[in-house]
């Protein structure tokens, strides 16, 4: 796991200069939280490559970037882990290729070498690769992405001068001189209408991110061609447990400590029981898990559930109470890890728990992200299948991803941003009509949704959030439901199966607490309604942010409708005027914090 950077000029030829050193530090300086264990820069004319390593497998071999001897001109770098590069090996050394260790990096160039930019489709795992082509009569740059996205690379190509930048984080991406820092016009309601940026967007104009299952080919001077991969093939065999299992002790192997994170649901849970049971019948020490709450008496605590699971499965449990008091400090550290507005509050605690799981000892957790979206496990999912023919339930689910209903965003908005967003369209308005097609073609609600969720909500709101804010500390997050055979046999369940989540609950009937498969579901997150009360501990940061004197200056929302939308919480606390309160907050943080991104050419960060 490691962090990324590189450049690719037009003028890639003998005769181009060389990018700044200086430049480059401050690049790599900006995302070393990520790859702290070992820093290396490769540069020759007109193109760079670098690596921050966080070293994982094989820690003490795998120097970035990866070169040959037997193949001059080929260079790799690797953030992400590929689970099958012991059997890619054995592939290529039968085809003549040597390697100097085990590290599962290393293999790229020789890979790279006998499918050129087809090298990405025979990898099995979580992966953001670069490989640079220097060989006569092929320069080019080429980058890859895992079918699902856990891992990001945020790309910027100018079209005056054609070089193409890119690197893990948007910050360290905004060092580069020459890319501007211009958030989007749409910003604000993108975040309001998604909570997040969306598609392969970013707030940032100019910057975008490589979808899931895609490779981009670079040649001098040319805008990067993306196409979408075929999925990884796999063959998943047997029912939801047994392919989960074995996904899970896949990615419970490491060469260095494992824990996982219990948040005490479903998802959480079952990865937890399968990674202990694991432990156990391997004799390796009992599995750690990590469960975040709040000091004080709050709403929807989780704890006791979380201890359940952990009870039940027999593991050494850390619960992780963090102080109310730093939560506006927290705020901004997320915003700028970030780098774009996510108005999920969960962002706070992920940083937070990935923090103590990093002072624990870790460097690799196991988390439960994405069974919501294979599985059908969302609220939204079910009143979407419930809905009669004939309604608008697409408009509805568009609506139940928001941070504020459409009503409520066009009801604060200024008329000329009101306007100007009409007259552009709105991210909702793209997901009601890309969900309203699929159906029209005679794909099933269900199928429509979940390729909907996995193929842009999922990577955008979650995978990008966990991907940062694990690596904020050094962590390697991994994800067993997002892995191509949970993937594949997902798919392949019948509408039946995958509708509330019913595989997983049949899969954790003999594993986990009654109680925990008994209860409602509830999002891993911090209790923003009662945090934003009266006397709570984000109350005066939201009041400062969303102060009227600012809201002014940015010209897109009714100062004065915000302001009685402040009192109506304060008078009458509610959780949907509570998350529309912290999305404009959090954007508005985020077009501050962005501002101080830029750092002057030649100097280090």
């Amino acid at each position: 796991m490691c962090r990324i950077l590189g450049s690719f000029a037009a003028g890639a030829a003998a005769h181009a200069d060389r990018p700044d050193p200086a430049q480059l530090a401050a690049v790599s300086a900006r995302q070393r939280h990520g790859g702290p264990d070992e820093h290396a820069v490769l540069t020759g004319p007109g193109w760079s490559l670098g690596c921050d390593r966080l070293a994982v497998t094989d820690p003490c071999a795998g120097q970035q970037p990866y070169r040959l001897p037997h193949l001059p001109g080929v260079l790799a770098v690797l953030n992400g882990e590929i689970y099958n590069h012991a059997e890619l090996r054995r592939t290529l050394a039968a085809r003549g290729h040597r390697f100097p260790d085990r590290c599962d990096g290393t293999l790229l160039p020789a890979l790279y070498a006998e499918y050129g930019p087809a090298f990405a489709e025979h990898l099995d795992g979580m992966f953001a690769v670069a490989v640079l082509d220097l060989r006569p009569g092929s320069t080019r740059l080429v980058l890859a992405v895992d079918d699902m996205g856990m891992k990001p690379i945020h790309l910027h190509h100018d079209p005056y001068d054609g070089s193409t930048r890119f690197a893990s984080e948007i910050p360290a991406l905004l060092a580069f001189e020459g890319v501007r820092i211009s958030p989007r016009d749409d910003s604000l309601d993108t975040v309001l209408a998604t909570r997040t940026s969306f598609s392969t967007h970013t707030a940032l104009d100019g910057v975008s991110v490589l979808p899931p299952g895609a490779t981009a080919l670079v040649r001098p001077g040319a805008a990067p061609v993306v196409r979408r991969r075929g999925p990884y093939r796999t063959a998943p065999v047997g029912d939801t447990q047994d392919v989960l299992r074995h996904e899970v002790r896949r990615l419970a192997e490491a060469d260095v400590p494992v824990c996982a994170i219990t948040s005490g649901g479903l998802d959480s849970g079952l990865v937890t029981a399968l990674a202990a049971e694991h432990a156990r019948e391997t004799d390796a020490p009992p599995l750690h898990t990590f469960h975040l709450t709040y000091r004080g008496r709050w709403p929807d605590s989780e704890s006791a559930y979380a201890r359940s699971v952990a009870r039940r499965t027999r593991t050494v449990h850390h619960e992780v109470a963090v102080d109310p008091d730093e939560i506006g400090s927290l705020l901004t550290r997320t915003v700028r890890h970030l780098g774009q507005p996510n108005a999920d509050p969960i962002a706070l605690s992920t940083y937070a728990l990935f923090r103590a799981v990093r002072e624990s000892g870790f460097t690799v957790a196991l988390t439960g992200d994405g069974a919501d979206e294979l599985f059908g496990g969302y609220d939204r999912m079910r009143a979407a299948l419930a809905a009669p023919a004939g309604t608008d339930w697409a408009g509805t689910y568009a609506d139940a991803l928001s941070a504020a209903p459409r009503l409520l965003r066009e009801h604060l908005y200024t008329a000329d941003y009101r306007a100007h967003i009409a007259d552009q369209g709105s991210a909702a308005d793209r997901i009601e009509q890309e969900l309203r097609s699929a159906e029209a073609v005679g794909e099933d609600r269900l199928t429509a949704m979940t390729a909907f969720e996995t193929r842009w909500r999922l990577p955008a709101y979650h995978l990008r959030r966990v991907d940062h804010l694990s690596m904020a500390w050094a962590v390697e997050a991994r994800m067993p439901f997002c892995q191509p055979a949970v993937v594949t046999h997902a798919r392949g369940l019948p509408t039946a199966a995958r509708t509330g989540k019913r595989a997983l609950y049949e899969a954790g009937a003999e594993l986990l607490p009654s109680g925990v498969l008994r209860r409602p579901k509830q999002p891993f997150t911090l209790p923003l309604s009662a945090m934003l009360a009266p006397g709570g501990p984000l109350l005066d940061t939201v009041r400062e942010l969303l102060s009227p004197a600012r809201l002014v200056l940015g010209g897109k929302v009714r100062a004065d409708r915000v302001q009685k939308l402040l009192t109506r919480h304060r008078e009458r606390p509610s959780h949907h005027d509570a998350q529309a309160l912290w999305a404009l907050a959090v954007h508005e943080l985020w077009t501050e914090v962005v501002q101080g991104m830029r750092i002057p050419a030649g100097c280090a960060a």
